[in-house]
């Protein structure tokens, strides 16, 4: 995968590189506001388009191949719902996406250290929780989405579970469940396509 586009810089003097990445960034920040419209060919286009790139960011944060490819499906289901939330005045959508992976692949690391640490080391790290109106919401959606899980198939309920819950890669689900890995990516990735469709109702 590439971050190129076919036809995309037809009418571009080959020597000026500059307007070629402008043109790559105006067709980016363009299939992002498609996909904030529900427009899922944009959403495939998008995948194709940036996948690479926002990949590479997380592969060399976590240095975990398998796990990188959970963060990098993470990472586009986020876009997928939260497009709408873009704002191309504060930066590109490449530069959106990029940070929505390095901020998910932070989030990662930090579970994995806080997994490491016992309770007598965790006792003595400065209280982050959160204030109770972010709680309550934070309960709110978490109950949506245990409705929203109810509603998956119950291997793919599992595997989803599994995936968020204790980060487990797609190689480390299919042994678990004793499917091929080609068949646990195709779960995951339909999975959340419903959970997104789910969570919009």
């Amino acid at each position: 995968m590439t971050d190129t586009f076919s036809g995309s810089t037809g009418n571009v003097d080959p020597g000026s590189p500059g307007d070629a990445d402008r043109l790559r960034r105006e067709r980016i920040d363009q299939m992002l506001a498609k996909v904030a419209k529900g427009d899922e060919q944009a959403f495939a286009e998008l995948y194709r388009a940036t996948s690479a790139r926002v990949f590479g960011v997380i592969v060399r944060m976590i240095r975990d191949r398998g796990e990188a490819e959970d963060i990098l499906q993470e990472v586009f289901a986020t876009a997928w719902r939260r497009a709408d939330t873009f704002d191309p005045a504060r930066g590109s959508a490449i530069t959106w996406l990029v940070t929505l992976g390095r901020n998910r692949t932070i989030d990662r690391m930090r579970q994995h250290r806080e997994e490491l640490l016992g309770e007598h080391d965790a006792s003595e790290i400065a209280d982050e929780a959160p204030t109770p109106a972010v709680a309550a919401e934070s309960s709110q959606e978490r109950r949506r989405l245990e409705w929203c899980l109810d509603r998956l198939e119950p291997q793919q309920k599992s595997a989803i579970r599994e995936a968020f819950f204790t980060g487990a890669t797609y190689s480390e689900l299919a042994q678990r469940l004793a499917v091929p890995l080609g068949t646990m990516k195709s779960w995951i990735r339909r999975s959340l396509m419903q959970l997104k469709t789910c969570l919009e109702q």
